[in-house]
Formats: C-alpha cells, structure tokens, sequence
C-alpha cells in the first residue's frame, strides 16, 4: 500500500497493520503472481518478482504461500492466474490528487468497488488524463536509516543514476527513473546497504499541503480504497507540515 507523502503512508499503514494483514498478504501475493507470469519464476532473471517476493517476506508472508504464488503466476503445475491492471483518478477531499491502481479480475466489481469508496468518504472520481498528468512513473527504493547514511546513500546511487533522496518514515527513499531502478537497488547492495523495499510507484510533481482534519478525511479515503481486494495501491499528492505530522502522531498514540 502506498502513495506520497510517504510519511503519510508509512506511518497510517503502521497504525492499522494488524487489522489488515490478511488483505496485504492478499495483495502481495497477487502482486507476486503477476511478476512471475510476466516474467518467469527464476528470482534471479526476474527482478521485478525479486522484489516482490522481498516485500512479501518482510511482512512476514509464509514461504509456502510465496512459493504457491510463483507456481500459480509461472502456470507451473498447471494452475494460472489472469489479472487486468486498471488506474483510476480521483480527488479526496482538500483536492487532492488520488492515483488508483487495481489489480483485478473483474473490471465491473472493482470498478464499482473504487466509486464507492470514494463517493462515500467525501472523494469522486475524475475524467481520465485529469489526475495523471501531474505524477510520473518513478522507481521508489526504501531504505533503513540504521546503520546507513544520507551520504553513503549519495555515493552509491547516485552514480547508479538515482536522481533524488528524500527523509521517509524508514529513513530514506531513493527516487530514480523506473527504467533505472534496477541498476540504482544492486548499486546499493553492492555497495553493503540493505533496501526495506523498491516499487515502480506514481510520484507527484506538485504536493497539496492539507491541516490535520482534512488529512484525517483524506485517510478515511484511502482506507475505504485499501480495503477492496481490487486495488492493489493508492497514490497521492498529499503534503503533510511537521506541525500537521506531529498532530496526527498524537491521535495514533
């Protein structure tokens, strides 16, 4: 689950882990399914489902099920599995900018699924091109501050071809091309620092700053998208203050 500001989203998600863990393990394993389909269910040739069965095991996915997931996506064993990728755009409330992406099959149900979601929490769904324009497909690497770095990190992505790093909940995130994230994580690896994840994911080129009630509504939201088995990630624009960040912090203790 996911979406920018990644305070937001790291920190909401760390709040109700427990209460969701069976749909994200859902999620993961689909999203496993999907890499091993397109392309192939050698980890080592296939760097998308390496990364994929990554974030499966750090949430504590079992190996069997990860195991079953790259059997089913490879058709190995002859089960398969068929899923059309589908974006929305949206708004939530304080206009900010919502990407939708689902992972479904069954383009009706989650369809249906998204418009209610949104329509009942205070959001709408925008006309194609609306929204999208204003993010852009980026490769997203995560990583712990123990141990590591803002320098360190500089010197191994950089030149790997990273084009950003910014402060994250975790520590930090390294935004690189999609086309470059590969190149930028065995960069990191082999330079000995360790990636709590890296996701292709829709980063916005303009941020809304929203108050702490708005980012309340903006949270139920995301939160009624989340909880459809359709959609596999929701991004925003959403800007959060350190004074906003320090509110919210203390609804969550």
């Amino acid at each position: 689950m996911s979406g920018h500001s990644k305070w937001a989203t790291t920190k909401h998600k760390k709040a109700v882990i427990d209460s969701r863990r069976a749909k994200s393990w859902a999620k993961l394993i689909k999203n496993i399914e999907v890499a091993a389909k397109l392309g192939g269910a050698d980890l080592a040739g296939n760097p998308t489902l390496y990364d994929a069965v990554l974030k499966a095991k750090k949430t504590s996915v079992p190996k069997d099920n990860i195991d079953r997931a790259i059997k089913r996506g490879a058709g190995i064993g002859g089960e398969a599995v068929e899923y059309t990728s589908i974006m929305y755009e949206g708004y939530a409330p304080g206009g900010v900018a919502l990407m939708i992406e689902c992972l479904t099959d069954n383009k009706n149900r989650a369809a249906a699924e998204v418009r209610t979601a949104l329509s009942r929490n205070g959001g709408n769904l925008a006309d194609p091109g609306s929204v999208a324009y204003n993010f852009e497909r980026k490769g997203v690497i995560v990583v712990s501050s123990e141990g590591t770095t803002e320098d360190d990190l500089m010197m191994a992505a950089l030149e790997a071809g990273a084009e950003e790093i910014e402060p994250h909940a975790e520590g930090f995130q390294v935004i690189a091309e999609a086309t470059d994230m590969v190149a930028v994580r065995t960069a990191l690896v082999e330079a000995g620092i360790e990636y709590e994840s890296a996701d292709v994911e829709f980063v916005p080129n303009l941020k809304v700053e929203v108050d702490a009630d708005t980012a309340r509504k903006i949270f139920r939201v995301i939160d009624a998208l989340e909880d459809s088995d359709d959609v596999q990630n929701v991004f925003s624009n959403l800007d959060l203050s350190a004074e906003v960040q320090a509110e919210l912090q203390n609804d969550e203790d």
